[in-house]
């Protein structure tokens, strides 16, 4: 093997390595993101201390605060959304996406909220945490953090992937939090 073969596959090794410690020092982690009240407006959104995005937890957070924001105000909704997309704001398709998984299942966001459940129609009181998980595989992609979000309607917490910028923030990159969950009480026939 030539003098620059073995020095490639000795940077490799050490990467990979690196890697690997890395992912085992992450592990999993769980964050309780707490917010006293849920802002009404744009600029209220914008001046929470988690809206600096400096870190993946935070900006999953805000996406559930964004999504809650849907029936009130579906443009508030889309802009906080837009915010949190940074430079990628959402487009035609995006927002009727939204909108057909909120036909008839406006409670989905609120489950994501500690204490939401079936039971009670998924009312959080306040003040309202929203509990953000990572897993030893969280951080596989370069740049993208795929973390988890317990909803007290369904069995397995719900993925929501964030991308860092230049900036360092982390932005919204794709979420998987409307999906359907099971009925409020008030809205089973059975219950």
């Amino acid at each position: 093997m030539a003098f620059f073969d073995r020095l490639k596959n000795q940077a490799a090794n050490a990467v990979a390595g690196a890697v690997k410690q890395t992912a085992a020092n992450i592990g999993t982690k769980t964050e309780k993101i707490t917010f006293a009240d849920l802002p009404e407006t744009l600029d209220a959104f914008k001046a929470l201390p988690q809206a600096a995005m400096s870190n993946p937890f935070d900006t999953a957070a805000m996406t559930v605060v964004a999504l809650c924001m849907f029936p009130a105000d579906k443009e508030l909704c889309y802009q906080m959304l837009d915010y949190l997309r940074g430079p990628r704001p959402l487009n035609g398709s995006d927002k009727q996406f939204i909108a057909d998984r909120f036909k008839d299942k406006d409670y989905v966001p609120r489950s994501y909220f500690d204490g939401s459940t079936p039971n009670n129609d998924y009312m959080p009181s306040a003040p309202y945490t929203i509990t953000v998980k990572s897993d030893p595989h969280s951080y596989d992609e370069q740049g993208i953090a795929k973390l988890f979000i317990p909803s007290g309607g369904a069995d397995a917490p719900r993925p929501i992937k964030l991308r860092q910028a230049k900036d360092g923030k982390w932005y919204l990159w794709e979420q998987y939090l409307l999906t359907g969950i099971r009925e409020p009480e008030s809205a089973n026939p059975w219950a």
